[in-house]
């Protein structure tokens, strides 16, 4: 173990952690269109995050938000011809003054996919699953954070992310399983779903760690400082991103059966 476990940010995070659950519980909650519109607003300013790591320009920066949150809402409630005509120009904004345009074009495909996932899976599947992808996700990171604080030891990738240790990876995947277990319990489905919420804590923590390679390709410690204790939108939503992005790809294949989700 490690001698001495450091908690000194844990209240500035929790304190955060209640305000961010509080707003988005009741959105999700409500579902709807008043979801939708969180699911925009994120997008728009994770588009900007994902601009200002690769923009020293910040009207550039504020142009690629608007337009990917714009791509975003016209998948969602306009028809299909306004979501060609935005994806146009925001593949236009990926060049627009970027210096790494493939790193933003990858980044802005997965925001927009993730946030229709997420309105796909609120409005089709319902409540519950909904609940179960985002509670798998904060699992994750949790027993992440947790075991890797008090346990400790080999780092996975200390190069692209220094604090993530294999513990707490393996606390992640478990504490994602117990969730599963949950669901189960709850009358969700059969054990298919512990699986796939490991496979989906295994999404999730890609996600976190593709997100620091980003960041430290941009040479920056957080992609903004939106939120006390957590840095950015993009700090804390890569997993969910990851996570939502393999299982809207499971769902675009027609997997949605396969997986238990009805």
């Amino acid at each position: 173990m490690s001698r001495s476990a450091d908690f000194s940010d844990l209240r500035t995070r929790i304190l955060s952690a209640v305000a961010l659950v509080f707003i988005g519980l009741s959105l999700v909650w409500v579902g709807g269109d008043a979801f939708g519109v969180l699911l925009v607003i994120a997008s728009g300013l994770m588009g900007w995050e994902t601009s200002r790591m690769h923009s020293n320009a910040p009207l550039i920066n504020y142009v690629f938000g608007l337009v990917l949150a714009a791509l975003v809402l016209s998948v969602m409630f306009l028809p299909m011809t306004w979501s060609i005509v935005l994806a146009v120009i925001a593949l236009g904004a990926v060049f627009l003054g970027h210096q790494r345009p493939l790193v933003v074009l990858l980044a802005a495909v997965a925001i927009a996919l993730c946030c229709v996932t997420l309105e796909i899976l609120r409005s089709q599947y319902g409540l519950g699953w909904t609940l179960w992808l985002l509670v798998v996700v904060v699992a994750s990171d949790v027993g992440g954070y947790f075991a890797g604080k008090l346990i400790g030891g080999p780092k996975i990738l200390p190069r692209i992310s220094p604090k993530k240790t294999w513990s707490g990876t393996l606390g992640g995947w478990v504490l994602a399983a117990l969730v599963g277990y949950g669901a189960v319990l709850l009358g969700m489905g059969g054990f298919g779903i512990v699986f796939l919420s490991v496979l989906v804590a295994i999404a999730a923590q890609i996600g976190d760690l593709l997100e620091s390679a980003m960041k430290r390709r941009a040479g920056i410690k957080d992609s903004s400082n939106l939120i006390p204790g957590h840095g950015g939108l993009w700090d804390r939503f890569d997993g969910t991103v990851g996570a939502a992005c393999a299982l809207g790809l499971v769902l675009a294949l027609g997997g949605a059966g396969a997986v238990g989700l009805a």
